[in-house]
């Protein structure tokens, strides 16, 4: 029987402190509760893996909060689960998040024994100014330190996340950042422009509904002394955002400096060396099954798109042996919904969407679905098309956003 192809991505929403620009579903907590909340992430692993006896998982994705704020011996016993009750390809991928100064050689040891053999190093920025702008609890030695820590303990598969558009931020401060990170050699960089979201101290600040356009709370760094934390509650002036052109330069540089050092760009945001694009993302992208464990977690599995509670207490009182005991607004998707989801997920890549691959899942021309979109788009010069494949042009990439939006069949 040939079995199909799954991801996993497994939440850890625990994280040292949250920063001040993020809306993924994480928080601090006692260690005390990790340990509560893996020995139930364990459970649903038991619980969900009987529904997937015909799948083989070709990637897993560790992702939070900070994954690597785990001690080892959970980290052990989550991957024991894994590897007993799924079929997992000798040459899987699996990536872990990481937070710079939350790794040691001992966590990294585990790591490599448990069969990761992806890091992700969430930097955002070489700026040590910037860094406590975002909130962020490393310094930039912080930073290296864990770098060549995970060198040493024989990471040959890094991926470094970086963040433009930040306050203050001008182009030299993020080439400087560019070049730092470029002169480590890692294998794969996602640089992303910030996002202002709502919810979040940045929205605070920076969203359109800011109540007090010059101030928003900023945690200090290492809060552990009565002072620092009774610091919690003051507030950091922020400088301004930089201006939307200034962001696009910062856009441009990267595609620049990143081609120059043998980087290719495979994603809107997402650039690797040859045989180093990430294959869990690129599953996302084309449509491959994955299954979310955790708080929160979402998944697309069997035609059907859900997601896991988000209510911690809710998440640690639930009998997870029982499949699918977390599963929240589970929806059948239309075909219609499936390829929207195809051209606009698909588009993300620079390799762009393929009209044969469209014809093959859902039984119809791409261009008589999208033929008029994609004549009008072509006519703009936001798409190019070489047949059978359809892909962004540079300036379709520029305003990525509005052309892909223009592929809603509602």
């Amino acid at each position: 029987m040939n079995k199909k192809e799954l991801e996993l991505y497994i939440h850890i929403p625990f994280c040292a402190r949250k920063c001040a620009y993020c809306d993924f579903l994480s928080f601090a907590a006692p260690e005390r509760v990790y340990e509560e909340y893996v020995n139930k992430l364990i459970e649903e692993i038991y619980g969900q893996s009987g529904n997937f006896a015909d799948t083989h998982v070709t990637t897993i994705f560790l992702g939070g909060g900070t994954p690597s704020i785990l001690p080892a011996y959970l980290m052990e016993a989550l991957f024991g689960a894994l590897y007993e009750c799924f079929e997992i390809d000798a040459d899987a991928e699996i990536t872990i998040e990481a937070n710079p100064g939350t790794l040691t050689m001992e966590k990294l040891e585990v790591y490599r024994q448990s069969g990761i053999n992806r890091l992700s190093l969430g930097l955002q920025s070489a700026d040590d100014q910037e860094l406590k702008y975002l909130g962020r609890i490393h310094s930039y030695d912080d930073f290296l330190k864990s770098y060549q820590r995970a060198r040493q303990a024989g990471f040959t598969n890094i991926n470094i996340d970086l963040m433009s558009a930040l306050p203050g931020q001008d182009v030299h401060s993020w080439k400087t950042t560019l070049r730092k990170v470029l002169m480590l050699k890692p294998e794969h960089i996602s640089a992303y422009s910030l996002i202002i979201e709502e919810k979040t101290p940045f929205y605070e600040r920076f969203g359109e509904d800011a109540a007090d356009p010059k101030h928003v709370p900023v945690l200090p760094q290492n809060p552990h002394t009565a002072a620092e934390l009774a610091a919690r509650a003051s507030v950091m002036t922020l400088p301004d955002l930089p201006e939307e052109d200034v962001d696009r330069e910062m856009y441009h540089l990267t595609k620049e400096l990143m081609a120059a050092q043998g980087f290719f760009r495979y994603e809107i945001s997402n650039y690797a060396k040859p045989g180093f694009a990430c294959r869990h993302n690129i599953g996302y992208w084309t449509g491959v099954e994955y299954l979310g464990l955790g708080l929160g977690a979402s998944s697309y599995t069997h035609g059907y798109r859900y997601h896991n509670t988000g209510d911690l207490k809710e998440y640690l009182s639930l009998n997870l042996y029982e499949a699918g005991a977390a599963a929240r607004e589970i929806e059948l998707l239309s075909v219609e919904e499936r390829m929207e989801e195809f051209m606009f997920l698909g588009l993300r890549m620079t390799g762009g969407v393929s009209g044969s691959e469209f014809l093959a899942r859902f039984g119809q021309n791409m261009w008589n679905v999208y033929g008029d979109v994609i004549e009008r788009l072509q006519k703009e010069g936001l798409l190019e098309v070489e047949i059978p494949m359809v892909r962004l042009t540079e300036l379709g990439v520029d305003v990525s956003n509005r052309v892909l939006s223009e592929f809603l069949l509602k």
